[in-house]
């Protein structure tokens, strides 16, 4: 009985392994745009497409806080939270938008966004 039991056990601990292990590659489902000044002075736009949850995405137009200002305007048009921090690297302060929400400011500044349920 007791060999059944650990075989049991290992097929439950394997089951629960491979539920946890297929759940963090998920991704948002939607689009996450912004804009920024491009290299000739203009404001550009620019969107992530169902970016990864739980995974710091730092903008690339924007990523050197020394050579770039930062984004504006994120609008999070997808199916999660997405918060968003002034500093690359998911640093410095940060807000959080609501899935699905309403364009935010032009005085809402970014340079970096993880997504999250």
């Amino acid at each position: 009985m007791r060999l059944r039991t650990a075989a049991a056990a290992v097929t439950a601990g394997a089951f629960a392994l491979l539920l946890t292990v297929s759940g963090t590659a998920n991704a948002a489902t939607g689009d996450f745009s912004y804009k920024y000044v491009g290299l000739d002075g203009q404001p550009q736009s620019a969107a992530l497409h169902d970016p990864d949850s739980g995974e710091c995405v730092t903008l690339a137009e924007v990523a050197d806080p020394g050579a770039s200002e930062p984004a504006f305007a994120p609008h999070n048009n997808t199916d999660e939270f997405a918060m968003v921090f002034t500093g690359p690297d998911c640093t410095g302060d940060s807000w959080t938008l609501k899935p699905h929400g309403r364009p935010a400011s032009d005085r809402l500044k970014l340079r970096s966004v993880v997504f999250f349920r």
